[in-house]
């Protein structure tokens, strides 16, 4: 049971490095930074970079957030292997043990490695993996690459409204990456569904009888 429970959390997460990865290369070379694609009204890709943390936000200093963020990834695939061990886990914490793990893993990618390997031409130029003159930052320094943006609903406030009149209003505006929806799934789906289960999993060396159960049918 324990290898199958470790065969699933690690296809898991190479799955989602994987497409998180190639989705961020395949946009960075052939799109220049700005650039939008509309695949649906609803849905697009839209190339943008951040230096922070999940969907563009901005926290402290580039090089603490990418070593907090190794330190992290380390965390995460130590506790994953924890959890295999143990004979009570269910497979649907794991998998998004797994997610978080994924996902964090991709963005680091981006921090370590992008500015090392990539350069950074101005619009319209695309940036060139490997480029001759090296990259467009240190070690560390390099910026995570967003590019899905869903505008799910667009309008204009009336005028008479208060504080906000006449502004254009657009749902949901944050561009993100695979990457930033694997966390997202994974801490929602925890927060929903095992937030009961991981008080019990940490406070009891083994989960009752019914615990055990649940686990053998928990898909």
């Amino acid at each position: 049971m324990s290898q199958h429970k470790g065969l699933i959390a690690t296809i898991v997460v190479i799955l989602i490095v994987a497409l998180d990865q190639w989705l961020k290369i395949w946009v960075k070379t052939h799109f220049y930074l700005g650039e939008d694609l509309e695949i649906l009204p609803w849905f697009q890709l839209f190339f943008i970079e951040n230096n922070g943390m999940a969907f563009g936000l901005e926290m402290g200093s580039k090089l603490i957030l990418s070593v907090f963020r190794v330190f992290a990834v380390a965390a995460l695939i130590y506790y994953i292997f924890w959890l295999v061990k143990r004979r009570d886990v269910r497979m649907g914490y794991l998998v998004c043990i797994a997610l978080v793990a994924a996902g964090a893993a991709g963005n680091i990618i981006d921090c370590v490695f992008y500015g090392r390997i990539f350069d950074n031409p101005a619009p319209p130029a695309v940036a060139t993996l490997f480029p001759e003159g090296g990259g467009y930052a240190p070690w560390l320094h390099g910026r995570v690459v967003d590019m899905l943006y869903f505008p799910l609903v667009s309008f204009d406030w009336p005028q008479w409204m208060p504080l906000v009149g006449g502004q254009h209003f657009i749902f949901f505006q944050p561009v993100f990456n695979i990457a930033d929806a694997a966390i997202s799934v994974g801490v929602i789906i925890l927060f929903i569904f095992y937030s009961r289960y991981i008080s019990e999993l940490h406070f009891q060396p083994e989960l009752s009888a019914q615990g055990k159960h649940h686990d053998e049918n928990d898909k």
